[in-house]
Parts: C-alpha cells; structure tokens; sequence
C-alpha cells in the first residue's frame, strides 16, 4: 500500500537545491498559511470566490465541464470516442458564478479550470499569494505559475515534464505519487488525444482493475500518498507521475513548474517521438546497440564521452550554449527535412 509522503514542519525557507537533490516528494506543512487566499477560503467557498473574482483580468479562460455521471474524473469516454468532458473559452467570473451556484448540490457537474497563467490571467493575485523563491540560475527559466480552481475534481494519474511546488490554498486535496521508473506499471493510454496534455494512466484509483492491469499492484507498492491541506506545500521531482483529488466542494490550487536545465534545451519527448520513427522498429540486436550508444553519449555510463578528445575537435560534442543549441538545432531540422 502507498505510503505518506515525508513531511516538514515549520520550514522558514524552500531549499530547492536541496529538494532536487534528494529526488523526492516532500510536503512543506503550512509553509503558505499566512496567505490571504487560504483566510479567505477558512471563511468558506463563498469568501474565496469573491477573493478570486477581486483579480478577474477580463481575459477569457477554458473551463472544462463534466456530467456528474463521470464522478469528477476527467478522462476518456467509456466508448473511447473522445474525452468525456466539454472544453470551452469563458469569463473567469462568470465560471467562478456556476461552480458557487452548485456548491450545495450533491449530483453537482465536475468544474474544472485547469493550468491557467496567474499573471495573464488573474493579475494582481501574486502581490500577496506568492512563494519567495530564489532567482533562476542564468540562462534558466523562470518558474511558471498558474492556478487550478474547482469542486470535486479528479485529474487522473499522469506526469509533468518540470519539477513542481504544488500550493494547497482552498479545501483539500490529495496527491498518490508513483516514480518515474514505475511507468510500465502505470499502463500508460494514448499519446494523443489527452484529458490535459499529458498521457494519462489507464487505472482508475478509485477501483483498480487488477484483472486488467495486474502489474498496477507493484505500483501501489512503490506509492506514496500525500494529504493536503491549506497552506501546505507539496514538492514533487520531473517525471513522478501523480494523481490529484480535490476534496472539497470548492478547491484552489496554485504550483509553481520549472526545469533545472537551460533555457535552450529541448523537450526530452521530442527525443522520444524521434526515436519512435527511427529505433522502435529496428532489429532487436541493433535497438541494443543503440542504447549502448545513448549509454555513452548521453547518459555517460562509461566517463565523458568527449574526454579524450582536444577542445578543438569535440564539435557536437563540445558543452552546448545557446549558439552552439541553434546549430544543432539547424542540423537537425535539416536532416528530418530530406
């Protein structure tokens, strides 16, 4: 069975360079409870909804909606036709209005808005809802911030491409976490269409089908499960995969996504794709002999691969910048263009 996620009590300070090296989930508890949204929230859904409508910057958002029948979860439709959830541009508090119009309906519709920019599109609402967090290292990225407000939701077992802060500020939420290396157990869906951009995992948490997907129960055996509530912080590294209930009949949540590599550097699924189209297919003995070659080249099992060489000779091989990243990158499009 899953087993709680380590938790700190009374941190004054994120450490981030410690969080990553210890590759761990870890909750921070209360670290955000002096927030004005979480008081806004201790005072009801009410309250906190009309906190949040106070930054409405008039830029439509996406709502997504579900019939109660799909019991919160956004995924696919039993059929497996389409997504079994609607998806549409509307005003921040006008959606806001129908989520506070069903707070007290048991067979209420699934509201969801999910990974919306806090400072497009509710500016103003960082000024005092805001983790202090250092200063990217040059030539980083900045944290992206965004917000994910509804009721009783669902998202359903996936992983993010960055590391995470996920801030619990509304109701209560609970996050089972899975480690990279558990990805075949986790029985991954299509690539594409996706519930919210990401592949989903097929199980269902709320009733497992081990008959239909029996390794899920070594998963379960590598899980951790951490409960959430306002004001507390949950860390979780690139690539865990994750499944978040929100718990309440109103839930907010903002997190905080970033990479520790350079701003030039492109996404690893890039690198999968590519390598669907030109390994997958190939002979078992040359698929082996290509992961040696990954093995030295980039995941250096046997040194630096460029060690020996002389500066002047390294080419491709030579430390990437952001010059040397668009020449590769030019090299590479027009070899996929021939």
């Amino acid at each position: 069975m899953p087993r709680p996620v380590r938790s700190i009590d009374g941190a004054d300070a994120i450490d981030l360079p410690s969080l990553l090296a210890a590759n761990e989930p870890v909750v921070l508890r209360g670290f955000a409870a002096h927030w004005p949204l979480v008081a806004a929230g201790r005072e009801g859904a009410q309250r906190a909804i009309a906190y949040l409508k106070q930054f409405d910057g008039g830029r439509p958002i996406v709502g997504y909606t579900g019939e109660p029948a799909i019991g919160g979860r956004f995924f696919y439709r039993d059929d497996w036709t389409g997504l079994n959830f609607d998806a549409a541009r509307v005003g921040l508090s006008a959606y806001l209005d129908r989520i506070a119009a069903h707070l007290d309906d048991p067979d209420a519709p699934a509201f969801y808005i999910g990974s919306t920019d806090l400072d497009t599109y509710l500016p103003g609402l960082r000024r005092d809802n805001d983790l202090s967090l250092p200063p990217p290292t040059p030539g980083r990225a900045a944290p992206l911030a965004s917000i994910w407000i509804g009721n009783r939701t669902i998202a359903a077992t996936h992983y993010d491409l960055s590391n995470n802060l996920a801030v619990c500020l509304v109701g209560q939420r609970r996050f089972t976490l899975f480690p990279p290396d558990q990805v075949a157990n986790l029985y991954p869906g299509p690539l594409e269409p996706t519930p919210g951009g990401q592949v989903v995992s097929m199980v269902d948490l709320r009733a497992p089908d081990l008959d239909r997907y029996p390794r899920f129960a070594d998963a379960l055996g590598q899980a951790q499960v951490a409960d959430l509530t306002q004001g507390d912080v949950l860390f979780y590294p690139a690539l865990w995969w994750h499944n978040v209930e929100a718990l309440d009949r109103f839930n907010v949540m903002i997190n905080y996504w970033w990479n520790d590599a350079p701003a030039f550097a492109d996404s690893p699924m890039t690198t999968l794709l590519h390598a669907m189209l030109s390994l997958r297919e190939r002979p078992a003995a040359e698929r082996a002999a290509w992961a040696a070659m990954f093995d030295h080249y980039i995941w250096r099992g046997g040194g630096d691969a460029r060690a020996h060489l002389p500066p002047e000779v390294q080419g491709d091989l030579a430390p990437l910048d952001p010059a040397a990243a668009r020449r590769l990158r030019a090299k590479l499009l027009q070899r996929l263009n021939r």
